[in-house]
């Protein structure tokens, strides 16, 4: 391989062996107005866009272990990449996408796995990561804050039986006679 080939695929893999996922694109349609949108877009939610020579991006793949992409890298191809989090890339792609009507969805690769195009379009639908760990944490609250309920019901039934026994025995001494 040519030394500036060579660059370029140490390049690709030293953006890539810090990213959290990719997902890959096939942009042939995009004009220079719409791909500037789409990074736009994309650095909202912290990720980035580039095209990549399918070749050289094959020889980076394998070099990080990445298996399963061969399908995904033919024809013109842009990978979107990022630290962040997988499910806010695909939202903002999924979000430009119904309006421009491009680019089209090839594949992702997130976690080790390789989605297709279908399961990129899911990614995009799920809630981010802040939510379901709201959700978590309120799922796991929940049976402590009904406990929490039922003690203070419980307190309060005792409280109003004492207070009816306390009031009863005070009437009784009001109903004596006095001497």
């Amino acid at each position: 391989m040519r030394p500036e080939k060579i660059s370029l695929a140490q390049e690709i893999k030293s953006q890539m062996a810090d990213a959290a996922f990719a997902l890959f694109v096939d942009f042939t349609k995009m004009n220079t107005v719409q791909t500037a949108g789409l990074k736009s877009k994309l650095a909202e939610s912290g990720a980035k866009s580039q095209v990549v020579p399918n070749r050289i991006f094959k020889i980076v793949a394998k070099e990080l272990g990445w298996e399963g992409l061969d399908a995904a890298l033919v024809g013109p191809t842009a990978v979107i990449y990022g630290a962040g989090e997988p499910v806010d890339a695909a939202k903002a792609l999924k979000d430009f996408i119904k309006t421009a009507k491009v680019p089209a969805i090839k594949a992702g690769y997130v976690e080790g796995r390789v989605l297709s195009a279908a399961e990129v379009d899911v990614l995009a639908t799920l809630p981010g990561k802040k939510a379901m760990q709201g959700v978590f944490v309120g799922t796991l609250a929940a049976p402590m804050r009904n406990l929490v309920g039922v003690f203070s019901q419980k307190l309060a039934s005792i409280v109003y039986v004492l207070k009816a026994a306390a009031d009863k025995k005070g009437g009784d001494d009001n109903d004596s006679p006095a001497a």
